[in-house]
């Protein structure tokens, strides 16, 4: 059976599958990303797929999501805020030491693809791919075509401005959406909860042991899940957040469905009906028109790995 190379190669490792034509992982594998060096990137990719080829003569090529910035051709990494890569010639470095066609996407357009392929989004021709996790990333899928815009660097739905003269983003901007609809955001608003001393954030404060530092996202999550108040409260507002930008992004796209993946992301219900709400209020022509669907993503940490098969896979390059 024909088979590609999936990988994802982000800040602390490097993880591959060997994904078949029906987007099933066949074989995995990974390394932890070398140290900020572009040869020895390199070099641990094409171990990877080394590992993944096994001498199966059926691999077509290879698909490689990246953290950052790809030209619209899908050869040159042009930024990776986690790598040491500028303007690096990723396609023809991997290619020089591979016997195979390779060619490089940003990463969440890969998970957008995966998931419009073989996940939650398969039954659609227009989505639009969220995740929440750290930051807020995605990609868009628009009449059956990955969008990518005319550099190769479109649906940087994160860095939409959302708030003039707001939080300081790490772009270097103020009041992006991503300081406010992100695990960044639900984190920083939960030690001010339990900085602020007050009894609401009791049952978070005894999860960091009284140090705000040490709270995480996951914390949050799992609190509300247990079902205290102001942890639930801090992921309703963050799904308000979620929502808002959604409408606006609906009344460009117009997409049929919105689908909600990265960390934050798991946490359902308790994120995406609070999401839901906002995006009706918000909704351009809210009453005289179709609206998007939420849905939580499906192939989780895979996402990525699985559509960057699936583009090299289907020629999508552009």
């Amino acid at each position: 059976m024909t088979t590609t190379i999936g990988l994802d190669i982000g800040g602390t490792k490097i993880a591959g599958g060997l994904v078949d034509v029906e987007g099933n992982l066949v074989r995995q594998a990974r390394r932890e990303t070398p140290a900020q060096d572009p040869d020895a990137i390199a070099g641990a990719a094409a171990d990877v797929v080394r590992e993944l080829v096994k001498g199966d003569s059926e691999v077509v090529g290879v698909g490689v999501a990246c953290a950052g910035f790809v030209d619209k051709s899908g050869a040159t990494v042009l930024f990776a805020p986690n790598l040491a890569w500028r303007d690096e010639p990723l396609k023809r470095r991997l290619e020089s030491v591979l016997d195979l066609p390779v060619i490089i996407e940003n990463d969440a357009n890969a998970a957008a693809w995966g998931e419009f392929r073989f996940g939650a989004a398969r039954d659609t021709d227009d989505m639009v791919l969220l995740t929440i996790g750290t930051g807020v990333g995605g990609g868009v899928v628009n009449d059956g075509v990955l969008l990518r815009g005319a550099w190769g660097v479109a649906a940087e739905m994160g860095h939409m401005r959302v708030v003039p003269d707001g939080i300081l983003c790490g772009c270097g901007n103020r009041g992006c959406w991503e300081m406010y609809a992100s695990g960044r955001a639900l984190v920083r608003e939960a030690r001010e909860l339990v900085r602020s001393g007050s009894p609401h954030g009791g049952i978070l404060r005894d999860r960091c042991g009284g140090d705000p530092d040490r709270l995480k996202g996951s914390d949050v999550t799992e609190a509300a899940q247990d079902g205290d108040a102001a942890s639930v409260e801090l992921l309703t507002d963050l799904g308000r957040w979620v929502g808002e930008g959604a409408a606006s992004i609906a009344a460009i796209l117009d997409p049929e469905l919105i689908v909600v993946g990265g960390g934050v992301g798991e946490a359902g219900d308790l994120l995406l009906d609070s999401a839901r709400r906002a995006f009706r209020r918000q909704l351009t022509g809210r009453g005289h028109r179709p609206e998007a669907e939420f849905t939580p993503a499906s192939l989780g940490n895979d996402a990525g790995i699985i559509g960057a098969a699936a583009i090299a896979a289907e020629g999508q390059s552009p």
